[in-house]
């Protein structure tokens, strides 16, 4: 016997539209909805990096999230407002367990970045580090299936970090002084929750 589906209920579709609206009425964003300070309205990426070949992705994530915010992303510095530059950037893999067999089951892979803003020959905000840190486990029996899990992870952390920094900028653009009063922690990347594949908003501040 075929029966029909059931009628979905428009209440969970007409509760979720009716809380999208309270929480932009209360200046509420979701990651990517944020508004970028005008500071980031026309900007240059610049990232400093010896002996490197390449555009690393850090600066590519942040370009496509100011892109997305609205900003201009300027290929040359000479048309952009301010400078966002980047520089320090290192990527490593550290063990944090070896199994009975000797060999590593567990690895932490690490990304900081140190970041500044220019505008002219004024210092909106002065160097300071930013890092992001993912676990994994590991196993010799699934090498390939690892590889790939790895460099998604590092693909995600590109992305948390470019979100970071655009929150920090926004931060202490608005408050300068406490921003100037409270120095910068050190660059000790605090651990974040791996995201899923398909997730595509980043956590709020």
């Amino acid at each position: 016997m075929n029966h029909s589906p059931r009628p979905r209920h428009p209440w969970p579709q007409a509760a979720a539209a009716l809380a999208a609206v309270l929480l932009g009425g209360c200046g509420f964003h979701l990651a990517g909805e944020r508004p970028l300070p005008p500071a980031l309205s026309s900007v240059y990426v610049e990232t400093v990096q010896p002996y490197r070949v390449g555009t690393p992705p850090i600066e590519t994530a942040l370009q496509s999230r100011i892109t997305s915010s609205g900003g201009a992303v300027k290929s040359h510095i000479a048309d952009a407002k301010s400078v966002l530059r980047l520089s320090n950037l290192s990527e490593t893999r550290e063990t944090l367990s070896i199994g009975a067999n000797g060999l590593a089951n567990e690895y932490r892979l690490v990304t900081q970045v140190t970041f500044e803003l220019h505008s002219g020959d004024q210092e909106l905000i002065p160097p300071q580090p930013q890092g992001v840190s993912r676990t994994y486990s590991f196993s010799v029996d699934e090498v390939l299936g690892k590889e790939e899990e790895e460099a998604r992870l590092r693909g995600y952390m590109q992305d948390e970090l470019a979100a970071l920094i655009l929150l920090r900028i926004d931060a202490q653009l608005a408050h300068p002084h406490a921003a100037a009063a409270k120095p910068a922690p050190a660059a000790v990347p605090a651990e974040i929750e791996p995201q899923q594949p398909d997730a595509q908003d980043n956590p709020a501040p």
